[in-house]
């Protein structure tokens, strides 16, 4: 566990040991690319659509990134939202925020899970432990106690690191909405959604290159 001044601040160099890190090991699902971030369609995606936000170098979690990156991250980020906005539905934001985290290399999840119930906007805020305002409270809470996770579904909230809260997200709101998108009836291991995630992908990317041909469209046709 990191907690207060343990915590690792800034980049590291890139690792061998890390997936993320290394470019060609995620190249065939890179979407996009921007001078300190990827857009990836995730290898083992819980629902088409399912995409990540990933600096290149390497940061635990997005408490670690420095403010000079948010305004590259945020059009990024508004970028993925409007593409799932408009081929799928509204999208979910989730960071594990080196809490049960599988790749530790920052990562932001968007999931096109569409609106929350009433319940599970209620089970988000009563869960939390601070309304995210800025990045900079993410940065002060990873720096002063470490482990967080992180949740965006309108409004963006830090959670404490409670196994017992993180599985009630898991179960009342990521669950439900798999179950309806996907007509499954069991959650999927990491194994089985890598096997069908190949369509899933594929879809994605086909998705995304018609997004980005209507936004050169457009850029041209203002242009002239």
């Amino acid at each position: 566990m990191q907690n207060g001044s343990s915590v690792s601040l800034g980049a590291e160099a890139l690792r061998a040991d890390c997936v993320f890190c290394q470019r060609n090991a995620i190249a065939t699902n890179i979407l996009k690319e921007t001078p300190n971030f990827r857009l990836v369609a995730d290898h083992a995606p819980l629902v088409e659509g399912h995409i990540l936000i990933m600096p290149k170098l390497h940061y635990a979690c997005y408490g670690a990134i420095p403010a000079k990156l948010d305004a590259e991250f945020f059009a990024l980020k508004q970028e993925a939202q409007h593409f799932l906005q408009q081929y799928y539905l509204p999208p979910i934001f989730w960071e594990h925020g080196i809490f049960h985290q599988t790749v530790f290399h920052a990562h932001v999840h968007c999931f096109p899970f569409g609106a929350l119930e009433q319940k599970q906007q209620n089970l988000c805020q009563q869960l939390s432990a601070e309304i995210v305002q800025t990045q900079d409270n993410i940065r002060a809470w990873y720096i002063s106690k470490g482990q967080y996770f992180y949740l965006e579904p309108d409004k963006a909230f830090l959670y404490a690191p409670k196994t017992d809260d993180y599985l009630r997200i898991i179960q009342g709101i990521f669950w439900p909405k798999v179950a309806m998108l996907n007509h499954q009836k069991v959650w999927h291991s990491s194994q089985q959604r890598q096997k069908e995630g190949l369509a899933r992908i594929a879809a994605t990317s086909a998705k995304w290159r018609m997004f980005e041909q209507q936004g050169a469209t457009y850029a041209n046709k203002t242009s002239t």
